[in-house]
């Protein structure tokens, strides 16, 4: 059976998912999911295939990840790549501290933001609130990519994966890369 990705070509969240898929080589049936007509948030994909009503949604052998964060997870772990998430608890720790920030700073400062200046639909706070939150992000992936190639253990992993694309976009946000030299470098 194949991986099914109901994403959107919009969506980082999704974006995340099939650099993952890409990056392994692996076959999927992606599933398009127009966002910007909001369909996503129907009553039929509400109740069918994601309850939260968000893009991306992994489907595999009957079970349903609604979650990029989980879905990088699984399938880093369903196909045993040891090098994208660990197993060993101390390095699996230092992966997803990182993925963790992707689901928080990096969500409300980076991509909330975003939505906001693009589709003026604010739902987490202002600009200049949510702009505050995007600084704090990328001054901790900074402070880590000042001195690394890499978020987590000198290496890519599904860390790498998480963070990137709303930190791609960010100037979508009204937040330059400028200021950030390490993150400008591990963006190349």
């Amino acid at each position: 059976m194949v991986l099914k990705l109901y994403s959107g070509a919009e969506s980082g969240n999704s974006w995340k998912i099939r650099i993952l898929l890409g990056q392994l080589g692996v076959s999927y049936e992606n599933a398009p999911v127009d966002i910007l007509n909001r369909e996503h948030k129907s009553e039929r994909f509400m109740s069918e295939i994601n309850p939260r009503g968000q893009v991306p949604v992994l489907e595999d052998a009957g079970r349903r990840f609604w979650d990029s964060g989980a879905a990088l997870v699984y399938i880093a772990r369903k196909y045993e790549r040891d090098d994208w998430l660990p197993t060993d608890a101390g390095d699996m720790a230092e992966v997803m501290q990182w993925v963790l920030l992707s689901a928080s700073e990096i969500q409300f400062g980076l991509q909330y933001t975003r939505r906001g200046v693009m589709r003026d639909r604010w739902i987490a706070g202002n600009l200049e609130q949510l702009q505050a939150i995007g600084k704090l992000a990328l001054s901790a992936l900074e402070w880590r990519l000042k001195d690394h190639e890499w978020l987590a253990l000198d290496r890519i992993t599904i860390a790498d994966v998480a963070c990137f694309p709303y930190v791609f976009h960010s100037h979508e946000a009204k937040l330059p890369l400028d200021p950030y030299p390490g993150i400008q470098a591990w963006i190349e």
